[in-house]
């Protein structure tokens, strides 16, 4: 509940044009997603398991919170309830975290290092990691499925997310990932690959914003066709521009241990065109994502903002050699 000062604060911040700055709604925004994550996985352990501190851990760890402020983003433009984003953001977040706790396992992507910090199965061993994944899969439905919302929103909330992450989304993406180590391929399979294993989930975010008040019918179907565009282009973007990093940047930026794909002998964006090109292809994508929501006008601003900030991130993080 907003007190007299926040409302004032929030009156201050937006200034004479009435809309808030990016880094003030972004912060805000993944503030708030944080703060549903921590109520919603507040279960007590039987103190004879770690799992709900695990999950909790895999969760509340930092991160750009880059999906669900996208949700949010999505979300503004369609007039969504602030409690409702900010539960749905909580459930993206934990089908992300679900997704990274195990690609990091030693039978997928190996990895020891997450946001800075011991990955799951390297703190609480693999078993609990496992379950951990698990268990943030089904919180994550469990948390859609428990909306106050009508019926018919939380059904099509909760068939995007599986859709996301099925055989067709981030499960068939990995197991993709994992088929094309060691090999020669052509860009377009490392493209497709890409729209499945990471691309889907962002897909899914920016759908997922509307869908909670936004139906997808024919009376729709011009704003969904701009969001489905501005998310393909969004999502590829945001992991050629992982891989470029995986290349050049060190484990303080990364957050993770750096050369893992290369170490590890897997075709890349960045392997295949070179770092130079790869880089020119995720600002080319970043401007067509900015294309597509231009139909939309201001209501699209906040996806315009999200474009912006990653336009900053590569800039910073991988400038021009």
């Amino acid at each position: 509940m907003q007190t007299d000062s926040t409302l004032h604060d929030d009156a201050q911040a937006r200034g004479a044009s009435g809309r808030l700055p990016p880094e003030i709604w972004m912060q805000d925004g993944a503030r708030r997603v944080e703060q549903a994550l921590a109520r919603l996985l507040c279960a007590e352990d039987d103190g004879e398991t770690e799992l709900m501190a695990a999950m909790r851990y895999a969760t509340l760890h930092g991160g750009k919170r880059t999906r669900a402020l996208l949700c949010l983003a999505t979300g503004a433009l369609a007039d969504t309830p602030a409690h409702m984003l900010d539960d749905v953001g909580a459930a993206i977040e934990m089908m992300h975290a679900c997704t990274l706790v195990h690609d990091d396992l030693p039978a997928m992507d190996d990895d020891v290092l997450r946001r800075g910090l011991p990955t799951v199965h390297v703190k609480f061993g693999e078993a609990t990691a496992i379950l951990v994944g698990d268990a943030l899969q089904a919180h994550a439905f469990l948390t859609l499925a428990s909306l106050d919302a009508p019926g018919d929103n939380r059904i099509a909330l909760v068939r995007e997310l599986a859709q996301a992450v099925s055989a067709e989304g981030a499960a068939g993406g990995q197991a993709m990932d994992l088929s094309l180590v060691g090999k020669h391929v052509e860009l377009d399979r490392i493209v497709a690959m890409h729209r499945m294993k990471s691309g889907a989930l962002v897909r899914a975010s920016v759908r997922m914003g509307a869908l909670c008040a936004i139906a997808e019918d024919a009376a729709h179907a011009a704003l969904y066709c701009a969001l489905d565009r501005y998310s393909a282009c969004f999502g590829l973007a945001l992991q050629v521009v992982d891989d470029i990093l995986d290349a050049t940047a060190d484990t303080a930026t990364l957050g993770k241990t750096p050369g893992k794909d290369a170490a590890a002998q897997k075709p890349t964006c960045a392997s295949i065109m070179g770092l130079q090109a790869a880089r020119q292809l995720a600002l080319d994508l970043l401007r067509d994502a900015g294309e597509a929501i231009a139909p939309l006008g201001t209501r699209a601003e906040r996806l315009a903002q999200m474009l912006q900030r990653a336009n900053a991130y590569l800039f910073k993080h991988a400038p021009c050699a």
